[in-house]
């Protein structure tokens, strides 16, 4: 029995990191029996679980044995122990007939799995070299206490008195942790079907069973996150950090809950230690990004996200975060880029792509159009047209204070370019810089008096400052020159012009 507890006790672990996609084709089957003589301390439930565990290990050896000759499997230069580690959190074990006369538990069950799919998950695994080494201390421990088990049988065959008692109890708490592990494994499962409120009663069976297991509160925790029961989950990973305070994925998941309650700087903090105690995990520098982001520090924000996308350059949910911290500083070319990339490395975000890309009018086209006249500026630096139109490509992606340096050099090439002082002027208004924005349409009046876009936004901003009949005046005569949206405006508002 020296490896029973090892595959129900590292599902706990691949909770968040493994959900096995076992295809029925190609399914390779092994079956195996195993028969358990009770001891005098056993029950049927006791005799139940180890037999169970034993027939588990039986059916995982076999299986490891046979992925070991497969060539993929000899390229990941993995030990047998090591295969069989990963393999355990993987696949399912399913009894088929099992029989209890008193005195012996008898069962027989079958591990089905496509090999293709178990050898890709495994693949995948072995490459978390944090996991690989948390899995393998887990498989010591799981040893461990079997090992332990195995003594205390032996010891109550001839143990006697007080001696007895106290090994007879020791028994009934490792034969606890083994049914503790029944119904966490029972958890897993429901969780990975999605029957979340099922997982939670399954976990809360574990840890009325074994109340000190860390692993069982937070995998609990994860179900309750996923009911949107965040106030319960953080309960659990307090428990589970209280347990084991270097559980760096119990900061992390109670920091995101936090932030689902909408406390930033609580999340922040928990992140904050994730990263203390693994520096190495791309999704917490993402997350705590967010919660930057969220109470409007999007420097720092974009600092996370850049150290995000450092470990994990594949991963496109950063660069998607990184651009929406760019869009509210207003560097729409560096977001653009992001949202591009994002899309590049899955198609699935082209939804939000899209809806990103859809917020700033002519932003996509704005962008291309500025590399053009970038080139165009760098053949002609004397063209003043050049630079007007690339002001008016960063005008559309909102880039105001860049495009009124381009407005400046094109009125500077060109001191009469009216249309550079009109739309030079909208960004000053935009920029709430009225004063300046006023003597742009001025001057743009002064160089093209039959100006009807100057004349109509002289007169929006002569009503955003409440002057009224100066703004009647400007959406009259850029009604009569051709402006359509003076047109309707003073149609709307019943003027005659």
């Amino acid at each position: 029995m020296t490896s029973v507890l090892v595959r129900v006790t590292l599902l706990s672990f691949l909770l968040l990191f493994f959900v096995p996609h076992l295809t029925s084709a190609e399914t390779k089957t092994f079956i195996k029996e195993y028969t358990y003589q009770a001891g005098d301390e056993d029950s049927r439930n006791s005799s139940r679980t180890i037999a169970l565990r034993e027939v588990k290990r039986l059916l995982l050896e076999e299986l490891g044995i046979y992925l070991e000759s497969q060539t993929e499997v000899k390229n990941f230069q993995m030990t047998k122990d090591q295969i069989t580690t990963l393999t355990a959190g993987i696949v399912s074990t399913e009894v088929m007939e099992d029989a209890w006369n008193g005195k012996a538990y008898w069962l027989k069950a079958k591990i089905a799995a496509n090999p293709q799919d178990v050898i890709k998950s495994i693949d995948s695994l072995r490459k978390d070299r944090e996991k690989v080494k948390e899995l393998e201390e887990l498989r010591k421990k799981s040893e461990k206490l079997l090992q332990e088990n195995e003594r205390l049988n032996k010891e109550l065959k001839t143990a006697k008195g007080e001696t007895k008692q106290d090994a007879a109890q020791a028994y009934k708490r490792n034969i606890d942790k083994l049914n503790a592990s029944e119904w966490f494994e029972r958890g897993y499962k429901l969780g990975i079907s999605g029957k979340e409120t099922d997982a939670v009663e399954a976990f809360s069976m574990a840890i009325e069973m074994d109340p000190q297991n860390a692993t069982t509160y937070y995998n609990r925790g994860v179900s309750y996150s996923k009911l949107d029961n965040f106030h319960q989950a953080i309960k659990d990973y307090d428990r589970a950090i209280e347990l084991n305070p270097q559980h760096a994925k119990a900061y992390h998941n109670r920091g995101s809950s936090y932030g689902e309650l909408g406390n930033y700087q609580q999340a922040i903090e928990d992140y904050s230690k994730a990263i203390k105690l693994n520096s190495q995990y791309a999704a917490t520098y993402n997350s705590r990004g967010i919660a930057y982001d969220m109470i409007g520090h999007y420097q720092q924000a974009i600092k996370d996200y850049n150290k995000a996308i450092e470990l994990n350059s594949h991963n496109p949910a950063a660069y998607l975060n990184r651009g929406d911290s760019f869009i509210k500083l207003g560097n729409f070319q560096q977001a653009i880029g992001d949202y591009n990339t994002a899309k590049e490395l899955d198609p699935k975000y082209g939804m939000a792509y899209e809806i990103r890309m859809s917020l700033i009018p002519g932003r996509s086209r704005s962008h291309k159009a500025i590399m053009d006249y970038n080139k165009a500026i760098e053949l002609n630096p004397q063209d003043a047209v050049a630079y007007y139109k690339r002001g008016i490509a960063y005008g559309n992606v909102g880039s105001y204070q860049q495009a009124i340096k381009d407005y400046n050099k094109a009125i500077e090439l060109n001191p009469r370019f009216a249309e550079a002082y009109k739309d030079r002027g909208d960004c000053y208004r935009n920029l709430n810089k009225h004063q300046q924005a006023i003597k742009d349409y001025n001057r743009a009046i002064e160089l093209n008096p039959q100006d009807a876009d100057a004349y109509a936004s002289r007169g929006t901003y002569y009503f955003k400052q409440k002057n009224i009949q100066e703004g009647n005046k400007d959406f009259i005569t850029a009604a009569k020159l051709g402006n359509e949206s003076a047109q309707d405006i003073s149609r709307v508002q019943n003027i005659e012009w």
